[in-house]
């Protein structure tokens, strides 16, 4: 036994700063700290082209813990000190979570960039954050190589969708000879672990700020509805295919580590994928995106009920907009009553969440889904409160729409390097979402719509989403998108974009018609465009700005 050494501090009640390893919180020392309890327990399962080498389809938590420290070894051999960046051009796989570990680990910072995005936008992300290293998905190196060799960054591949470049090490090669021991670097739980970039729509994206003591506490809340209707905690099985390694993700393999579950992980969206994961995982919580992807895992499951069962699923998570009640009704038509589905509202700067079960508050569900988006209440970590726009508080004003605001220790450090929007969005000592809601009479909270999506037309304030609510009950229109758009008269024009079910047929008066019926006349959209697709995200969210962008002379001449 080995006495410590050097002082150490009994007297101090305040101003502490623990970064010693028997009472710190670090994201990386989970990993550890489960060896200590199912060192061979199942910690993540990629399903097929989420993992790069096969013997990674499987990993334990001992497995998972030995991999993360030798990435914290190699990256600390090549000179890099605690608080330096390291990015990664990566979707989803065994061994992006695993290098997100050791980063954090290491005492370094993550800063991942979604691949997707445009190379001026990847120059200047790598640029902003002043990144040493990068990890890339050899699916994505044609795109990364300009950026990554222009900042002078050593590029590690991963062989995923294709293979590594001649000259370029591997991701075993770079681990080839580091040592799988646990890397002795001081970590304090206010550290900055992540930088996650904000989706820019005018400017640049801004850098997220999240520390480990951020996404510990967010983990553990999710931990918690994750694990509903299990006998014990640690038979939570969490599925997605949701981008999670560029994205505000991490709660979801932290949360399965709290529990000491399994994390099964899928490349990209895919209903059919998923349902077979549920089925040959047995999963029993899933985060499954938006209405539109529930409803494609619903049309999966429901094609081959054979083949694919669903009954160990016991939560749904969805976000965006309500789920129809017939999706709903579907749903537990195939997963069994005891299925939770829960609506959240989030961003990556906060994401404690409101949370809306659909069987606790089933009758206002049923009387308003999916016109109205109901998202019930803040967890328990997270205040929130309506403001209107001079800041004044909403709470005994109910059905007045305003900015709901937050207070948590789930809640950003900041903008990296922009004091200038860090304090705008710290306005009054709340973090101010840009989420337009109202609270019911019975202070349950609707969310109306992003500020920057609702379109003010005529002197009236029309939420897209409610709009876009009423277009996805047509039987003919498989996506739905509304946004405002520069006009004469109106000032901004209700303009929705539409996407035909598959064999279907639809035509502006129609869709119009239908609208009219079901909506006041300043809410029924002005054109009702036709198209074959909407941009979107992985997730599946619509990225209305570009639909802007492209159509901003619609109604000129």
């Amino acid at each position: 036994m080995t006495m410590l050494s050097g002082p150490i501090d009994v007297t101090s009640l305040r101003g502490r700063h623990e970064t010693q390893r028997w009472n710190r919180v670090s994201v990386g020392d989970l990993c550890e700290r489960l060896i200590w309890s199912r060192p061979d327990k199942a910690a993540v399962v990629g399903r097929d082209g989420a993992y790069a080498y096969p013997e990674h389809r499987r990993l334990t938590y001992r497995d998972v813990d030995e991999l993360a420290n030798r990435v914290a070894n190699a990256l600390a051999a090549q000179g890099l000190h605690a608080g330096e960046r390291v990015s990664l051009f990566c979707e989803n796989s065994v061994e992006a979570l695993v290098t997100k570990l050791g980063i954090a680990k290491a005492g370094l910072v993550c800063a991942p960039v979604n691949p997707s995005l445009a190379p001026d936008v990847v120059s200047y992300l790598i640029e902003h954050v002043e990144a040493r290293f990068a990890f890339v998905d050899a699916e994505f190196w044609p795109v990364a190589e300009g950026p990554v060799t222009a900042a002078g960054l050593t590029p590690i591949v991963l062989p995923i969708g294709g293979n590594v470049p001649e000259g370029v090490l591997s991701w075993t090669s770079f681990l080839d000879g580091a040592p799988a021991d646990e890397p002795d670097v001081a970590i304090h739980g206010d550290d900055i672990w992540q930088i996650l970039s904000t989706s820019g729509t005018t400017s640049m994206p801004k850098g997220v700020m999240l520390s480990h003591h951020y996404s510990y506490l967010a983990a553990y809340s999710f931990a918690l509805p994750f694990s509903r209707g299990l006998r014990f905690e640690s038979d939570l099985v969490l599925g997605t295919f949701l981008p999670i390694v560029y994205h505000i993700g991490d709660q979801l393999m932290l949360s399965t580590f709290l529990t000491g579950g399994t994390m099964v992980l899928g490349r990209r969206p895919d209903a059919q994928q998923i349902a077979e994961a549920i089925t040959r995982e047995s999963v029993t919580a899933l985060w499954a995106g938006s209405p539109a992807m529930v409803n494609a895992l619903v049309d999966a499951l429901s094609t081959d009920p054979v083949r694919y069962d669903a009954r160990s699923l016991r939560v749904l998570v969805y976000g965006w907009a309500a789920l129809p009640p017939g999706t709903v009704a579907q749903l537990k038509r195939l997963c069994g009553e005891e299925l939770q589905p829960m609506e959240i509202l989030g961003q990556t700067e906060a994401i404690a969440c409101h949370r809306f079960w659909v069987d606790q508050w089933r009758d206002t569900f049923l009387r308003t889904a999916p016109e109205q988006n109901y998202v019930g209440l803040p967890s328990p970590l997270l205040a929130a409160k309506i403001v209107d726009e001079q800041g004044h508080d909403l709470t005994d004003k109910p059905g007045t729409p305003g900015e709901v605001v937050y207070r948590s220790p789930v809640v950003t450090a900041g903008y990296y390097r922009n004091e200038a929007a860090t304090k705008e969005a710290f306005q009054d000592g709340w973090f101010h979402s840009g989420d337009s809601c109202r609270d019911d009479a019975d202070g349950l909270r609707v969310m109306l719509d992003r500020y920057k999506d609702i379109v003010k037309t005529g002197g009236e304030n029309v939420s897209s989403l409610r709009v876009e609510s009423v277009l996805h009950q047509h039987p003919a229109v498989a996506k739905a998108a509304v946004v405002g758009l520069p006009h004469e008269r109106w000032g901004e024009a209700v303009t929705a974009f539409v996407v035909p079910t598959d064999g279907q047929t639809v035509t502006e008066e129609e869709v119009t018609e239908f609208c009219r019926s079901r909506l006041a006349g300043f809410e029924t959209p002005k054109r009702i465009v036709v198209t074959d697709a909407l941009p979107e995200t992985v997730g599946g969210k619509v990225l209305k700005y570009k639909i802007r962008a492209e159509h901003q002379t619609l109604y000129h001449g």
